[in-house]
Parts: structure tokens; C-alpha cells; sequence
């Protein structure tokens, strides 16, 4: 028997870092994300032979040991221990016997989720395997404390909660961890307008989230007004993003993304740099309304609203930075898991 699983990774629309601690504790988070057809997977094969493995696909990074009931922490293999220790842990089992492998159809550090979407799937795996009683809410918080508590790894909440439902959601982020999503039933008509007009671009850079958000928390725990401030509007931006979608309103939604971005950028000094400044105000000049960086900032990728067809212009003059246009679509399918 094998097991596979397979999650989606997300784009940001509205409210990123709101999902923050403690941030969200305090005020209140609010972030309208959707899923796209890019996918983190999983694949694990039970073995007999009192041992574990761990590989990532498309690489030779693959790393062997003796089953136990806990496993020491090794570079590079964190989030592959982490969820087997807290899986053994948590519901008590026996020492396992297996092979797991992942694989993500993006860079880590490219502003997709990528991490948070590989534990989703991972831990999807363990579940189709032991046949665990793990809810979607269930299966999203314990991928984030496996991340946030376990692993001490900065970040926020909704990746995890984005891969494990899928499809367009706005979430709402509350005190003690409490989340609660709300999937937005939009009519096809909006979803193909905003794949027709939304163009994603990867910068080819890739950055470390946890400096942009720690610096993001510093900034709430030392009540940085401006910061705090910027927060509130991008809490705003979600609900706007909403109404918006909603409405079918999307001449509006560069205007949003736009309004969103400048406030993103108040929240840490380094969420921008030069390049993402220059790319940006090239898009804009070519016909784009608004947009912004994906994920917390620094790096990876980003996405321009584009309408009246200058989706193709605005990619042509993002050629001469060096990075990318990625073709996605968006998927209503959250984590899928499977046994062969």
C-alpha cells in the first residue's frame, strides 16, 4: 500500500499578516485568500523493517534512521519530524515503520505558502494511513502548532487553513487561536474575469519569512502606531476584497490591491526593496491597477489586476527584471489524500 496526499498552495487577495500573532490576538484578523493549481504533495510507503526515510522528491536530500517514538531534530528534515513526533505523541501510538517523500510544485520562500502547505500534506498522509479523526479544522490547527509551537517556525495562520479547505475564503483570525473560515461562493463568471485579469510574477528571488514577521511582531508588541495602524487597514481590505468579489465589482480590485499594498509596506522596512518597487511601478505604467508581493514580503512572487486586456503588455514589460510569468488557475480542492 502507498499513501499520497496532495494540498494547494495560495495567493494572499487581501489582509496579509493580520493572521499574526499578536496581532490577531489583540485586534483581530481578517484575510481573503484562494488556492490555485500549484500543489504541494505527499507520498509514504509503510516498510517492515524498523526503520524511517525521508526524501525530497527531486533531490538526493533523503535522510534514514531507526524508528523511535521521538526523533532528534535534523537540518533541513524539521518539518518531516515535527509532524511524525507530534502525530506519535499525540495520539499515543508505537514507534513507525516508513518512507516519506514530498514534493512542491513551487521555491520555498516564493510567497505561496509553500512550508506551511507541505506540513498540510504531510500530515494528510499520516492521517490517510492511520485513518486519524482529524476534521479540516482539526487537520489546519495541528499543522500550525506543529509549525508555530513544536518547531518555534515565525509565521501566521492562514496557509494552513487555506491548503487543508481550498477555494476562495475569507477567514477570520481571534483570540486563543480561534479561526473560522468562510467560503465565498462566487459566481464562475467573477473566478474566469479574475484568471482572465490576474497575472502572477515570480521575481526570481526568494527570501526568509521569519525576519519580515518578527519584525512585524515587534512592531505590535512595541504599539508602533503606524505599523498597528497599517494593520487595521489591511483588516479593512479584507472585508473590502470581499464585498467586492461578492458584487462581481471587479473594476474595483486593483484599486484594493493597490490600497492594500501601500499599507503592507508600513508594516516592516524590509516587506519592499528596490526591485519589487521598480516592478511594480512598471507594471502599473503598463496598465496594471494594483497589486502586490504574495506572502510576507522581501521576495518571491507577486501578482498584478490587469484589465482590459494589458495582461499580455504588462508581462512583456516585466521581462527585462529577469523573473517570470507564472500560468495558474484557481481550485475549489483543498487537501486530497488517496491509497493505492
Amino acid at each position: 500500500m502507498i499513501i499520497r496526499s496532495k494540498a494547494p498552495l495560495r495567493i494572499g487577495l487581501a489582509g496579509g499578516g493580520t493572521d499574526v500573532s499578536p496581532y490577531s490576538d489583540l485586534y483581530g484578523g481578517a484575510i481573503l485568500n484562494a488556492t490555485i493549481d500549484l500543489y504541494a504533495y505527499a507520498s509514504l510507503e509503510p516498510l517492515d523493517n524498523g526503520k524511517i526515510e525521508f526524501c525530497v522528491d527531486g533531490t538526493d536530500k533523503c535522510y534514514l534512521t531507526q524508528s523511535a517514538k521521538e526523533l532528534e531534530l535534523v537540518d533541513g528534515f524539521e518539518l518531516f519530524i515535527g509532524i511524525y513526533n507530534r502525530v506519535i505523541k499525540q495520539f499515543n501510538l508505537e514507534p513507525l515503520s516508513f518512507r516519506l517523500t514530498s514534493y512542491v510544485e513551487a521555491p520555498q520562500g516564493s510567497g505561496l505558502g509553500t512550508s506551511s502547505t507541505i506540513v498540510v500534506s504531510l500530515l494528510g498522509a499520516f492521517v490517510e494511513w492511520l485513518k486519524l479523526p482529524l476534521g479540516n479544522y482539526d487537520i489546519a490547527h495541528l499543522a500550525y502548532e506543529i509549525e508555530r509551537v513544536d518547531l518555534n517556525m515565525a509565521g501566521g495562520k492562514q496557509d494552513q487553513y487555506a491548503a487543508t479547505f481550498g477555494g476562495f475564503n475569507f477567514m477570520e483570525f481571534l483570540a486563543n487561536d480561534r479561526v473560522i473560515v468562510n467560503p465565498l461562493a462566487l459566481k464562475p463568471k467573477v473566478l474566469f474575469e479574475l484568471e482572465f485579469n490576474l497575472l502572477l510574477y515570480f521575481t526570481a528571488t526568494q527570501r526568509l519569512s521569519a525576519q519580515i514577521i518578527n519584525d512585524q511582531v515587534k512592531n505590535v508588541e512595541s504599539k508602533n502606531v503606524g505599523a498597528i495602524d497599517a494593520m487595521h487597514h489591511l483588516k479593512e481590505q479584507a472585508v473590502m476584497m470581499k464585498e467586492h468579489l461578492l458584487r462581481g465589482d471587479l473594476n474595483k480590485i486593483g484599486e484594493v490591491l493597490h490600497f492594500g499594498w501601500q499599507n503592507k509596506k508600513q508594516m516592516a522596512k524590509s516587506i519592499s526593496n528596490t526591485l519589487i518597487d521598480d516592478i511594480y511601478t512598471e507594471a502599473l505604467k503598463n496598465g496594471a491597477t494594483g497589486g502586490k508581493i504574495s506572502g510576507a514580503g522581501g521576495g518571491g512572487f507577486m501578482f498584478f489586476y490587469c484589465p482590459a486586456v494589458t495582461k499580455i503588455k504588462v508581462a512583456r514589460s516585466l521581462e527585462q527584471f529577469g523573473g517570470r510569468v507564472q500560468s495558474f488557475k484557481f481550485t475549489s480542492q483543498g487537501l486530497t489524500t488517496w491509497s493505492i
